[in-house]
């Protein structure tokens, strides 16, 4: 994931800054605890896509 896109990518929802999670390839939102998902190297910044996330993978 390109760093200076991971800069300027932001929750949809929230508008907080987002995380990479690059194992699970996921992009991670602590205030919403969602997590987007990246696709073929394009992040899935729609909310009816992301998944909730538990609270042991909030740490």
């Amino acid at each position: 994931m390109d760093k200076r896109l991971l800069e300027i990518l932001v929750c949809p929802l929230c508008k907080s800054p987002v995380h990479l999670d690059a194992t699970k390839q996921e992009l991670i939102c602590k205030a919403d605890r969602l997590a987007y998902p990246i696709r073929n190297d394009i992040p899935v910044m729609l909310v009816d896509e992301a998944r909730s996330l538990e609270a042991d993978e909030l740490t």
